[in-house]
């Protein structure tokens, strides 16, 4: 009797100590916002709702006012990775959108994976993606490890490297946007079928819907008084003149415009609610992680310009999807039950036509024109063509072989002579050898930025800083991005929900600090790359 005793109470004190859990959230969902400048929190605040998305975060969580990103190029891969990592291109890999590998001699894409193959999609290039070219652990990874693999993460975005790169390594799934045909797909690096509920979406067909009813503004027209008028030059204009656009024609036929409207972050929502409710996100104790991005900001921003109606009329309707996404999460999470971030990859300039109209000095500058001059007067100096491969992420890539088998070139010399030659150029603000970084003499926060995005075999030879407010390409319209400058690197970033405070922080955080915060609110390791610091001024 005394032994049935003794084991009955080591079996409940068992299960008592195997019961308790880490204090964690349900939920974690962590949300970028492609392209949004730091200052559109406060350009559209009046016209936010009271009862949207921003205006709920703002008001009930969480402002860090002064987030900015610690490196260069500010792209979206360099900036989704950064954030899920909290390090830095130069520790991740992720260099830029796409490098030049100077091993391989040839072009890489950030989350190319010629292995895999495409899940969902008889396009098949459009799934040869996975996050192998990332060197480090992601937050999404290490809460997997600190749970043993019983947490869920999943990626979601329009892009195929807004997914896959936030969601990590071990994730569950990443979903991607297939343009050519209108479908959510995946990679075979996650698994062999799409699952059932993802063909059930798919089947919705909801691009087309949205093509029907058209994109015409959410108010009226002459109440975007913070906008540009809307029949203007600086636009790419894919959709027709003006306000409102006719998508009709495009239904069943073309599946890429919608990346350009704000019908994008809608099918987005849609998708990322569809994942909570069948992969049971935040259904139990375990903690899981859905990783959003909402690509579309950023094909509004290149066609038409940060200060364009369309962009306006994006962010006022982005504000009511976030509402609506709010709003389910209590329902299904519970209140305070889950954990959300905000954030963008990168900011943007404006476009240099409007600047220039406004009296603000601003340019462009065409890439394949200046290659092309370098390369003529490069073979008129030293007797060979080809010395430049391409100017890209900001560096020029010079044609090593080339180089090194002509016993009469000397690399130095070259390089000296590339670096006088963008001196030159009116774009140009400074131009160095990038293996000469510490012994330059300009700006340390420029340098520090700089060294931050260096990878050397994924990166070029020498460095190209262009003037403020000065862009690479985009002469007939658009903007881009991908510079130091506060428009490209000052981000917002706010948090709400599970053990979040009400308040506002005004001293400078990094980009990286994100994931170590999270690291801390979840009591789990940051991840093995992670040079950020937590913000514990946001914790209750």
């Amino acid at each position: 009797m005394r032994k049935i005793i003794i084991t009955a109470l080591y079996l409940v004190f068992s299960f008592i100590t195997f019961s308790q859990k880490t204090d964690r959230p349900k939920l974690v969902v962590g949300i970028i916002v492609d392209q949004m400048r730091w200052d559109f929190l406060y350009r559209y605040y009046d016209r936010y709702s009271p009862n949207g998305g921003f205006k709920r975060l703002m008001t009930k969580g969480f402002n860090c006012e002064n987030t900015n990103i610690p490196f260069v190029p500010t792209y979206t891969a360099c900036g989704h990775s950064s954030i899920y990592t909290g390090s830095l291109p130069s520790i991740t890999g992720i260099t830029g959108n796409e490098w030049y590998d100077n091993e391989k001699q040839d072009y890489v894409y950030c989350t190319a994976d010629t292995g895999a193959k495409t899940i969902g999609s008889i396009t098949a290039a459009a799934g040869k993606m996975s996050p192998k070219n990332l060197l480090t652990t992601t937050i999404c990874d290490e809460l997997k490890l600190a749970t043993n693999f019983k947490s869920k993460v999943i990626g979601i975005a329009l892009k195929d490297r807004g997914g896959i790169l936030p969601a990590g390594h071990s994730a569950n799934a990443a979903y991607w946007y297939d343009s050519k045909t209108g479908q959510w797909i995946t990679s075979s690096y996650y698994m062999n079928e799409l699952p059932q509920w993802v063909l059930n979406f798919n089947n919705q067909k909801l691009v087309d819907t949205y093509y029907k009813q058209g994109w015409k503004t959410l108010y009226p027209i002459s109440t975007y008084v913070q906008s540009t008028t809307d029949d203007n030059s600086y636009e790419v204009k894919p959709f027709g003149k003006v306000f409102p656009y006719d998508l009709s024609t495009l239904a069943g036929k073309n599946y890429n415009p919608i990346l350009a409207t704000p019908f994008g972050n809608t099918l987005t929502t849609e998708f990322a609610k569809a994942s909570i409710n069948n992969e049971q996100l935040g259904a139990d104790s375990i903690t899981d992680f859905l990783a959003i991005s909402y690509s579309s900001p950023d094909y509004v921003g290149h066609s038409f310009g940060p200060n364009s109606i369309e962009a306006e009329d994006t962010y006022l309707r982005l504000d009511a999807e976030l509402a609506e996404l709010f709003d389910f999460l209590d329902t299904k999470v519970g209140k305070e039950q889950y954990l959300i971030f905000l954030t963008a990859d990168h900011g943007a300039a404006h476009v240099p036509a409007f600047m220039k109209d406004n009296k603000i000095p601003s340019g462009n500058l065409v890439l394949s024109s200046l290659v092309d001059s370098m390369n003529q007067r490069l073979k008129e100096t030293f007797g060979v063509s080809d010395l430049v491969i391409n100017i890209l992420n900001h560096q020029v890539i010079l044609n090593i072989p080339i180089i090194e088998s002509n016993l009469k070139l000397k690399a130095d010399d070259i390089k000296s002579w590339i670096v006088k030659y963008l001196l030159k150029q009116e774009a140009v603000d400074n131009a160095f050898v990038i293996e000469d970084i510490q012994s330059t003499t300009f700006n340390a926060f420029q340098k520090k930025m700089i060294t931050n995005g260096f990878y050397a075999n994924r990166c070029g030879h020498i460095y190209v800083l262009l003037k403020p407010q000065w862009l690479e390409g985009f002469e007939k319209g658009g903007t881009t991005h991908g510079l130091w400058n506060p428009y490209d690197a000052h981000i917002p970033l706010l948090w709400y929900g599970w053990k979040i405070k009400q308040g506002t922080l005004y001293r400078n955080v990094s980009m990286t600090d994100i994931a170590a915060t999270l690291a801390a609110m979840l009591k789990i390791q940051a991840p093995n790359g992670s040079v950020g610091e937590v913000i514990t001024e946001l914790l209750k």
